[in-house]
């Protein structure tokens, strides 16, 4: 039987982890690992708390360019469906950004080991993502989350972002998002 050195390191870690349960049974402690993988690996009460989020939402969108600014306004639709067993809330996006049709999506989801929600956001404007953690409060009515990003108009890199969502009841939320502490936008959906 042939042997890699990944294999050699797992033996190594399933040995330690029998000694210190007392077993001394590599198959006890395999099985325990496996136990402990399946648990962080099933979704629970968090990610429940995303299903607010589920469905067609219509979306007025308003967008500040500078601070004490009149907002642009605009109006967008949609689409949230859990994908991959549970495990992730995907959202298509279709609005307008700057005079133009765009199409964005993202990921939101919760790691139960870290204990956090996570989102990533990718669009047909731009090439990069925007990768996202946090916490929620209030039964998870609202969850905070941050990031870094960056903005090819002005140059800047590794911005801070934060980013808020909202549930304001049954068919209504709100997304905001803040850069360097400065609201820049406000989404409010309302489920179609």
């Amino acid at each position: 039987m042939k042997h890699d050195a990944n294999d050699a390191g797992s033996t190594a870690v399933l040995d330690r982890a029998g000694d210190k349960s007392g077993h001394g049974n590599p198959d006890a402690a395999k099985a325990e690992m496996m136990k402990i993988m399946e648990a962080m690996g099933t979704p629970g009460p968090a990610h429940k708390a995303l299903d607010h989020f589920v469905g067609n939402w219509k979306a007025e969108v308003k967008c500040w360019m500078e601070p004490g600014a009149a907002p642009n306004v605009s109006h967008a639709t949609a689409k949230a469906k859990w994908i991959l067993n549970g495990h992730f809330l995907e959202e298509e996006f279709h609005g307008e950004m700057m005079g133009k049709p765009f199409t964005g999506r993202s990921l939101m989801g919760y790691d139960n080991f870290k204990q956090t929600f996570n989102t990533v956001w990718v669009s047909d404007m731009q090439t990069s993502m925007f990768t996202s953690e946090g916490k929620g409060d209030n039964g998870n009515k609202v969850i905070t989350l941050e990031g870094m990003a960056s903005c090819a108009a002005t140059g800047r890199k590794d911005m801070p972002m934060k980013t808020v969502f909202r549930v304001l009841m049954p068919d209504k939320h709100v997304f905001e998002m803040f850069n360097d502490g400065v609201k820049t936008m406000e989404i409010t959906y309302t489920r179609q």
